[in-house]
């Protein structure tokens, strides 16, 4: 027999001829450069996604830990460092064993890194002897021209290890999230025990099965020298842990597929890997957006009126990836409102079903959570907000021969309120009067200059909302009103550095130009406040504390198809919107209160739980009037100032851009001589 394999070996150079070179005219024995992956990193420098062709990071063998390749030396090729590339003796008890049954193979790791790294040149899924004989000629020919730890080393970069995952560093990453350099021992036992099949020893899947293979790996790493006995027991001790989330901080596909497309656009291969993408993202943040979502998606589908499809997670392994879906979706944005920096991105419940990113690529009516415009327009153009308005019926006369009479989601009409009042508690008529007095020319200009950029119709219905937008700009302009009248645009992107570290693009803050008066925007501000203090959106407060500021409106459109709530900490601004793809009612009575409030009211707790810190005193003086703001006690029920008979459940404090609070709030020079002189 082994006469026979000498013989087969001495003929096999023959044999190899046409398949010396490729469609790149590489030999095939040649160690190239295998595809990289480009990195998503997170504001803290953590993993939140890779992007490229192969995902990939290739690293020096040098910087491994020792046993990590004696591992996988042990139990792919134990006689590594003794053949020339192909292993005679192997051969022949591989041969051997065939003959009486027992199918084994018997390709060394050189002969592996030849197929794997040139599959267009060695086929290894064909069986046929002369592929076999032209693999081991390019392994022995490899041998000749690269040391054994260059072999190894290209090895270790190249093999796959399921889900697409090539290469030790990257499993490393995705299995124990952390870098291969400091793998323990245990741990790179199990990747060892991989190669022979990734799909049937899948640590995330198989974890028994893993283990059982690992610890066959520490003895084999022990009979041949590499461990103690010591070192073996102990690591056959250690439990499998595996890193949740593939290795990642935060579940973000969304937004690793926004920095994509941003990176592309402006001209950084990205997707030929080797970059690295530091981005905005916090992890934390996002994880409390993604699991709020989820929760409240699910509390909602688990009510008994409920009737519409429910999400069934991984349900994608049966359906395939589609664009829309048929259960209720979501999405969810956070910005840092004074750089616009993108801490959260959610675009839908599960990317796995459906990569369609409802934050960026979709339109949808925002209801009343579009009113803040209109009113912010209303206090610039010196309505203060105790003015008087009656929520009643309305007919509109519509060019097209139509009347159109909005109606509020209660059904009911409230009569006369405050603009304070009608604000919190949305009262679609008082919107719609405003739009009609101030113009929705001019509401259509500001919700622009707010950072708006779809068309906002001439309709008296667009001031409730009814023009769709994309969510993430109807998010980003309420920076506006975190900014005391300056919006910023959303950033996503830090810098993104080439292989070599170079600074290849970088994104500044870009703030608009400013959109309101600053007083202005701390009055609405203020007005929407008491949205969530004792409005529609008042359970915000089952979730955070009096003693974090929120301000926000909620959102519902026609038929309760589309439900939202934006609001802003001050630190924070963060929209959440819910709804289905194909514009359905949700439930009878759905409303952006009760379905979107508790999304963002859970995720910003979640937040603040994990970092306390984060809401300085700083942050809330920046709450704080600026000049130009006058304010007074004011009845709620009549808009007059409060006076000694006014009950104290009636009495609050109002907020007027100077020049249009009440004549007994304004200031009088003349006063200051009531005093006597004034003495210099």
């Amino acid at each position: 027999m082994r006469a026979l394999v000498l013989a087969a070996l001495v003929v096999m150079p023959a044999l190899v001829g046409a398949q010396q070179t490729g469609a790149n005219d590489t030999e095939p024995w040649t160690i190239v450069p295998m595809p990289q992956a480009s990195l998503v990193l997170a504001r803290d420098g953590s993993l939140i996604g890779e992007i490229g062709k192969e995902i990939r990071t290739s690293v020096a063998i040098k910087s491994l830990p020792k046993y990590l390749p004696q591992a996988f030396v042990a139990v792919e090729d134990h006689r590594f460092y003794q053949h020339d590339g192909v292993d005679v003796v192997g051969i022949a008890g591989a041969l051997k064993d065939n003959i009486f049954g027992e199918r084994r193979g018997a390709s060394t790791i050189t002969q592996q890194l030849v197929g794997n790294m040139h599959p267009t040149l060695i086929d290894r899924t064909d069986r046929s002897l002369g592929r076999k004989l032209a693999e081991q000629s390019a392994a022995r020919e490899m041998e000749k021209h690269y040391t054994k730890d260059q072999i190894l080393e290209g090895y270790l970069n190249q093999i796959g290890f399921g889900h697409g995952w090539y290469g030790v560093e990257s499993a490393a990453r995705h299995y124990f999230g952390k870098s291969a350099s400091k793998l323990s021992l245990a741990e790179a036992a199990a990747l060892a025990a991989m190669p022979k099949g990734p799909a049937l020893y899948d640590p995330l899947r198989y974890p028994d099965r893993v283990r059982q293979r690992r610890n066959v790996v520490l003895s084999l790493m022990n009979d041949q020298g590499y461990i103690t006995s010591a070192q073996a027991t102990a690591a056959k001790a250690a439990p499998l842990v595996t890193f949740p989330n593939a290795g990642y901080s935060a579940y973000s596909p969304w937004f690793v597929d926004v920095v994509r497309v941003q990176a592309t656009r402006a001209g950084i291969p990205v997707a030929q890997g080797g970059y690295r993408i530091y981005t905005s993202l916090d992890p934390i943040l996002q994880n409390a957006a993604m699991s709020a979502l989820l929760e409240e998606t699910a509390a909602i589908e688990s009510q008994p009126d409920y009737a519409h499809p429910k999400f069934v997670p991984g349900a994608e392994s049966r359906t395939g990836v589609r664009t829309t879906t048929d259960y209720l979706q979501g999405m969810v944005v956070a910005l840092d409102p004074t750089s616009g920096d993108v801490r959260a991105l959610v675009g839908g419940r599960d990317y796995g079903d459906s990569h369609f990113d409802r934050a960026v690529d979709g339109m949808r009516q925002p209801g009343s959570s579009f009113k803040p415009i209109v009113y912010a327009l209303a206090i610039a153009d010196s309505i203060a907000p105790n003015t008087i308005f009656q929520d009643t019926a309305l007919a509109i006369n519509l060019p097209n021969g139509t009347v159109y009479s909005p109606e509020n989601s209660d059904g009911q009409f409230l009569g006369p309120l405050t603009l304070r009042d009608a604000l919190a508690k949305s009262r679609n008529g008082v919107a719609v009067q405003l739009g009609q007095r101030l113009g929705m020319d001019s509401i259509s200009n500001l919700a622009h200059r707010m950072g708006l950029s779809s068309k906002i119709a001439p309709y008296p219905s667009s001031a409730i909302g009814a023009s769709v937008v994309q969510p993430l700009d109807l998010v980003a302009a309420y920076t506006t009103f975190a900014n005391l009248g300056t919006p910023v645009e959303p950033r996503f992107i830090y810098r993104v550095e080439d292989r070599n570290r170079k600074i290849v693009m970088s994104r500044e803050v870009k703030a608009l130009a400013p959109a309101l008066d600053p007083r202005v925007t701390y009055v609405v501000r203020d007005m929407m406040r008491d949205v969530v203090e004792r409005g529609t959106a008042a359970s915000i407060r089952r979730y955070l504390p009096a003693s974090i500021p929120v301000a926000g409106k909620t959102g519902t459109t026609n038929d309760n198809s589309d439900v939202w709530f934006i609001g802003l900490t001050p630190d924070l601004v963060a929209g959440v919107w819910l709804g289905f793809d194909k514009p359905t009612s949700i439930t009878a009575g759905a409303a952006g209160g009760s379905l979107a409030a508790p999304v963002w009211g859970k995720m910003v707790a979640r937040y603040y739980a994990a970092k306390p810190e984060i809401l300085t005193s700083r942050a809330v003086e920046q709450w704080i009037p600026p000049l130009g703001v006058i304010f007074g006690d004011v009845d709620r029920a009549t808009g007059e100032l409060a006076t000694d008979q006014t009950p104290p459940e009636r009495r609050y404090t109002e907020y007027f851009v100077e020049g249009t609070e009440p004549a007994s709030l304004k200031a009088d020079p003349w006063k200051l001589f009531a005093w006597g002189p004034i003495i210099f």
